[in-house]
């Protein structure tokens, strides 16, 4: 696959922000301040460098935990169901992951068609360029595409900050020249993340966006436990969670979102519920 130098920040650092900076996370900043004390604590009693040792590791624990919360807001701000807002009264969000995939995704596209949904693509940037004209073509059907990082690493969660801008820069880079337009959004891979994301995130003017329910749909064979899992309690302002990419396949050979969706379409709308992308919940009509 095509990889993309990292691109320079001069020319987005002077576009209006659509996020506001809201600083350092109180977890961030409350690591920082226990790391203070723990050092002025040494320094003032070396012989009990055991129990410091202990306070730091203690303190990397609890913030490692939370990075495997997905849906958690500890550690800064994070989109787990739509705003409180009358706009989404009435409102879901359908988001798809990990594409765009060269035999499942014009499917799905195709099916949201022949509903009449939007819905909100996270894309790996690395596929993207390897199927361009999937991803305009997720534009042009009036979807929404958003950040799911260059090339979907599994040691994302334990990436520093420079190698996390580096990563998360190139995916906004290649899909604004694939879409047209700088994604707003961006989810962590498998939604796994460490207390440096949120600092980068903000440079980056994105906000964090995970889930309200998921089907587990990459490893998941059976397509009602899939819409179950999607329809258990399902109300509005929630946001749903499926995969055209890595999707797993039914017993029959069918990929899970193609066999689950058509379904989920029709319990949200007998819930009088109406599908809108992550873009159109944030805006005020």
């Amino acid at each position: 696959m095509k990889q993309l130098s990292t691109p320079t920040h001069g020319a987005a650092a002077n576009r209006p922000r659509r996020w506001p900076r809201t600083g350092y996370p109180a977890m961030l900043s409350a690591t920082i301040a226990w790391h203070v004390v723990v050092l002025a604590g040494w320094l003032a009693r070396p012989s009990a460098w055991p129990w410091w040792l202990a306070a730091i590791f203690a303190n990397h624990a609890v913030f490692t935990v939370a990075g495997l919360l997905p849906r958690t807001s500890l550690l800064g701000p994070n989109w787990t169901r739509l705003p409180d807002a009358p706009h989404n009264a009435d409102a879901i969000a359908l988001t798809i992951d990990d594409g765009p995939d060269p035999l499942v995704t014009p499917q799905v596209l195709d099916l949201l068609d022949a509903f009449g949904v939007r819905a909100t693509f996270f894309c790996i940037g690395a596929k993207a360029q390897q199927y361009p004209e999937l991803a305009r073509d997720i534009v042009r059907r009036g979807h929404a595409l958003e950040n799911h990082s260059q090339v979907h690493v599994h040691t994302f969660s334990v990436t520093f900050p420079g190698a996390l801008t580096r990563e998360i820069a190139a995916a906004q880079h290649t899909f604004e020249q694939l879409g047209g337009e700088r994604p707003m959004f961006f989810r962590a891979p498998a939604g796994l993340r460490n207390i440096f994301l949120e600092p980068v995130l903000q440079k980056l003017d994105l906000r964090l966006a995970s889930w309200t329910r998921r089907g587990y749909d990459t490893r998941e064979r059976d397509p009602h436990a899939v819409v179950r899992r999607l329809l258990d309690g399902l109300a509005a302002r929630d946001i749903l969670l499926l995969h055209d990419g890595n999707a797993a396949l039914t017993a029959e050979g069918k990929p899970l979102i193609l066999a689950a969706l058509p379904r989920v379409i029709d319990a949200a709308r007998q819930h009088k519920l109406r599908f809108v992308t992550l873009r159109e919940a944030r805006a005020e009509p």
